[in-house]
């Protein structure tokens, strides 16, 4: 750790490489950092640089991302493959120059090339700057609660089948607590994770939500938990039985334990998957892990929490609703109130005609997805080194749509089946410098419908509206929250519902936005923003560094 000119600096080295890790009774070769699963925790404060060494010790390209960091007018380190950076390759290195600006709370680092953030990701805790403080009492401990999922096939293997067939991506053999399946599963038992604390103790968990595939239920058997917290950007505490979080989230919680005296000694900690879409491959086997007190002793198995159905979207859909900004003199809810660019961007789940077919999707055709109904095709190289040398129109169109191409009732049932093809695209979407954007993610029915966690590199934003059904240009505006909205950079889009969200374009660099449920942005369903350079010191992206990996 460094420190000088206001900033501290801080480094951690991340070692890239295949590892065998045994679950469900079978081991195999999984790609993790520095060997463990799930990686490394890095600990920093508001305001500070954290530089990360990444060494590619394994077989296959990678990139890493810093989700939630918005990275301000520093693109080059963001981190997803072909949009930012071409891949570290085999034997190659990359050093990551991580800028923490407003971001105070639980964020967390992922791989972002292929699927390979199923084992690769961890937990960034970003502590309150120097001088300053939590707006609650100091907890005695902070513990990482890392939500994910477990494949018995090699994850590279899958993800190659199902794109040569176009089939649909099969769902996970368990979900998982800090890497371990649980109590639940057949030899999982010894490994599962296990937290100790005090009785009469506050203790904070930072809880991610880094499956591929599932939203989560999480409960703790016995004790409720007050969310201070979501996507690094403090709330207005609430109590709550359960927390729902989806894939790309990130809650901070606080948990009280109970008071000295009390004879139970063990709770599970317990995460149930959420399906919203019936047709949808899902793994609804509960993960668990054991809550245990110091020098309490009591026998019997840990009592087991209540948690909504699998098909509960009602209590999803509640427990989004009570998320609402801090909105103190210390950490104001800043919301924009004029709109330069209003844009609807509809989220579908597609087909493409399978020209080798046929394939093993709908009707004999391949799985898409789109937005705008434009499937997003991914470049040979990345889209910001094109665009810093004024080349942009060599790997892209600068065409994505403000609205649908062609209006429907998004959200009816039983949709005429033309409206599921697709075509592929690579459009994106440039903004000026300054430029305040409403966005309105709106879900359809097309293949059935679906939930989206829509994710946006870059730019946070407050997420001021949602709803049931199509937006309403007329009527839903006027019951917008523009007070106090959760300041977000991913939001929940119910499934054949909406969400508004607002920010203003002030980063400038080359920003993507994507489905973070990732067979989804797989399919396509991602674009990307480009923030044009502004005017004024300080409003341009800085130059790139000179050891960018290459193509």
């Amino acid at each position: 750790m460094q420190e000088g000119n206001g900033l501290t600096q801080r480094s951690y080295d991340f070692f890239i490489k295949e590892s065998n890790k045994t679950r469900l009774c079978h081991e195999k070769t999984i790609l993790t950092v520095n060997g463990q699963f799930p990686g490394p925790t890095i600990y920093a404060r508001r305001g500070d640089v954290v530089l990360v060494n990444v060494y590619n010790q394994g077989h296959t390209n990678i990139t890493l991302h810093w989700h939630g960091v918005n990275q301000p007018r520093s693109p080059w380190w963001d981190g997803p493959a072909y949009i930012t950076q071409c891949p570290i390759q085999p034997g190659n290195n990359f050093t990551h120059r991580i800028v923490l600006s407003e971001e105070e709370g639980t964020l967390w680092w992922h791989a972002h090339s292929s699927m390979d953030r199923a084992t690769v990701h961890g937990a960034i805790i970003i502590r309150p700057s120097h001088g300053t403080t939590y707006p609650f009492r100091k907890p005695r401990k902070e513990i990482p609660i890392i939500l994910g999922e477990w494949w018995k096939e090699d994850i590279r293997k899958l993800i190659a089948h199902v794109l040569s067939t176009g089939s649909d991506f099969p769902p996970s053999d368990a979900n998982t607590i800090n890497g371990q399946p649980g109590d639940m599963f057949t030899c999982s038992s010894n490994g599962t994770f296990r937290l100790p604390i005090e009785p009469g103790e506050t203790y904070m968990l930072h809880i991610i939500n880094a499956a591929l595939t599932n939203g989560f239920f999480f409960a703790i058997a016995g004790h409720r938990l007050t969310v201070v917290s979501s996507d690094a950007s403090y709330t207005k505490p609430f109590t709550a039985d359960h927390i729902f979080i989806d894939p790309g989230q990130t809650m901070t919680v606080l948990l009280k334990a109970r008071g000295r005296g009390h004879s139970k000694a063990r709770y599970y900690m317990a995460a149930r998957a959420l399906t919203t879409n019936a047709g949808a491959p899902l793994d609804n086997r509960i993960a668990t892990a054991v809550l245990e007190y110091i020098h309490v002793s009591s026998s019997g198995h840990p009592d087991f929490p209540t948690l909504p159905a699998n098909n509960d979207s009602s209590a999803a859909a509640a427990y989004t609703a009570r998320l609402r900004s801090l909105a103190s003199k210390e950490h104001p809810a800043d919301v924009p109130r004029n709109i330069d660019k209003r844009m609807i961007v509809t989220l579908a789940v597609n087909e493409i005609v399978c020209k080798e077919g046929p394939c093993k999707g709908p009707h004999g055709n391949r799985f898409a997805a789109s937005l705008n109904n434009i499937s997003f095709e991914m470049p040979r190289t990345d889209i910001l080194g094109a665009y810093y040398r004024s080349a942009i129109g060599s790997v892209a169109k600068t065409d994505f749509p403000d609205n649908p191409p062609s209006p429907f009732n998004f959200t009816a049932d039983n949709l005429p089946p033309e409206l599921a093809l697709t075509a592929r695209g690579t459009a994106v979407k440039v903004l000026a410098y300054g430029t305040v954007v409403e966005v309105v993610f709106q879900g359809t029915t097309i293949l059935g419908g679906d939930s989206h966690p829509m994710h946006l590199h870059g730019l946070s934003f407050h997420a001021v509206g949602r709803g049931i059904g199509n937006f309403d240009r007329r009527q839903d505006p006027a019951k917008y929250n523009l007070v106090d909205p959760p300041y977000q950079n991913t939001v929940s889009v119910p499934t054949n519902g909406w969400v508004a969200i607002r920010f203003r374009a002030v980063n400038p660099g080359v920003w993507f936005m994507h489905c973070h449920l990732e067979r989804h942005m797989v399919w396509g369903m991602e674009t990307v923003f480009i923030v044009k350079n502004g005017k004024g010191r300080g409003e341009k992206v800085v130059p790139p560094p000179s050891n960018m990996p290459r193509c």
